[in-house]
């Protein structure tokens, strides 16, 4: 009897094991990755897919880039050319909160996984042009440098020079991808915006940029991959451009104005050397005629003086000749903006049709080679718009492009934070889903860390000034 008692509760136990089982596989996460092939997983394209934030490229932001985030999440080996933090140079980081204070963190980090034995899994490179992807190999030969005179080292440091794999494209195909991700031309634009259309004085033409994006997009179909692209975003969708308006910029009431016998803001135009643009009225920057640039906040420290003047102890190298400082800065004709902190109705005109035609061009080439489509544009666009009814909530977070505080962008107010990197890579992922019937799970972008950089050294000031160091928006790469 005892025999069939011990026989029994053998049965019963290995019964028990094997339900355990089956309720563990049938209760958890499942991963259908469909006709998705990521055994050799690759992005390609500029900062935003290198992982870049708040002016530098550094380990524990490149972690989080969307690539490597996808690739956690599929169980793909996905390398990247890491920096040490506090990465390659020129980190932006809050050095005061009362009042708020930029701080540039001129340390740099080392590479950590350099040399490498073959091509990095992603070939981001900060600062690359649509050119870029089937030209560039090293510092020397890229867009900047054969055309601005202005050697980019990322090159150096992501495409590896010793021994020279190539163009991003000779890379992947090195590398034999079968998932490329390839996010490219928001720089073509974005160096023309950046600077007040200034240097360079014009995006890259569009019938160039459609060209070399088609050879490139024709290129990747040859190789019979898989291939998902994003397109480019429209400048107001970055706090860079929409976060200066005359009440930060000048530091005083725009009914103010007129106790100053102006009609409203002042600004040096390019080229014209008569009298400075005057607005029509000073809230015409609000209305979205005209955005000042993030760079020009570091004008914002104005100081009032006895008489009542405001005025700005200018050091800015670009300052054009001829500017009496001691008048009241920006709205007084012998004191304005200078050209390259602004952005005038024309040449954001210039940027927003640029931008339409790239991503026309883009959606061709995705149709025409059977890519998939990620509108980044759209995405960011809806971000942009929900700012002014509460936000847009993620995983149980609000988001909005509010310059610091909106969880979308950086300390530069152009490229994506952690989490933000998160939600791409979630755009991203609905699209591989939707074209190779996948089913990946998203991402829970609450559990992406904050992308704020701190310094524990606060100082006192004037309460209320933003306080933005020269130049610490001069150099970004895109």
């Amino acid at each position: 009897m005892k025999k069939y008692i011990k026989i029994i509760s053998i049965a019963l136990l290995i019964l028990f094991t094997y339900s355990c089982d089956d309720y563990t596989e049938l209760t958890s996460p499942t991963i259908n990755l469909g006709s998705a092939d990521f055994s050799r997983f690759v992005t390609i394209g500029s900062s935003f897919t290198a992982g870049y934030q708040s002016g530098s490229l550094y380990q524990s932001s490149q972690m989080y880039s969307h690539g490597q985030l996808i690739a956690n999440v599929v169980a793909a080996n996905f390398e990247q050319p890491y920096v040490s933090d506090p990465g390659t140079g020129g980190r932006l980081e809050i050095k005061s909160l009362s009042p708020f204070e930029l701080y540039i963190n001129l340390g740099t980090g080392s590479p950590l996984n350099t040399p490498f034995p073959r091509p990095y899994n992603n070939l981001g490179v900060p600062g690359a042009l649509v050119y870029d992807v089937l030209n560039a190999t090293n510092a020397n030969d890229c867009a900047s440098a054969l055309f601005a005179g202005v050697p980019n080292p990322m090159f150096d440091l992501i495409l590896q020079t010793s021994p020279n794999y190539g163009t991003q494209f000779e890379q992947a195909t090195i590398l034999r991808a079968t998932m490329i991700l390839i996010w490219i031309g928001n720089y073509d634009i974005l160096g023309f915006a950046s600077s007040g259309g200034v240097s360079p004085s014009a995006p890259t033409e569009v019938n160039t940029f459609s060209a070399l994006f088609t050879a490139t997009a024709n290129a990747l179909g040859s190789l019979g991959v898989e291939v998902v692209v994003g397109n480019v975003l429209e400048i107001t969708s970055y706090p860079f451009f929409t976060t200066v308006g005359p009440l930060m910029a000048i530091e005083i009431p725009w009914y103010q104005l007129a106790q100053l016998s102006v009609p409203g803001l002042f600004y040096q135009e390019h080229g014209v050397t008569g009298p400075s643009i005057v607005f029509a009225d000073s809230l015409s920057l609000l209305s979205g005629g005209v955005l000042v640039t993030l760079t020009g906040s570091g004008y914002a420290g104005l100081v009032g003086t006895p008489n009542g003047k405001f005025y700005r102890d200018f050091q800015y190298p670009a300052l054009p000749t001829g500017i009496d400082t001691t008048m009241p800065f920006g709205v007084h004709p012998q004191n304005p903006w200078p050209d390259a902190l602004i952005l005038d109705a024309g040449e954001k005109t210039t940027a927003d049709n640029t931008t339409q035609a790239y991503n026309s061009a883009i959606s061709n080439a995705a149709i025409n080679n059977g890519f998939g489509l990620v509108d980044f544009n759209t995405i960011f666009g809806n971000f942009r718009m929900r700012d002014f009814s509460g936000g847009t909530v993620i995983n149980g977070i609000t988001y909005t492009t509010t310059y610091i505080t909106g969880g979308l962008f950086s300390l530069d107010g152009i490229h994506p934070t952690s989490q933000a990197q998160g939600i791409i890579a979630n755009a991203f992922l609905e699209v591989i889903n939707k074209n190779f019937n996948a089913s990946i799970p998203s991402i829970d972008v609450s559990t992406i860390p904050g992308s704020l950089n701190f310094t524990t050294n606060s100082i006192a000031n004037k309460p209320g000034y933003n306080i933005f160091p020269k130049g610490a928006f001069d150099h970004l790469l895109f």
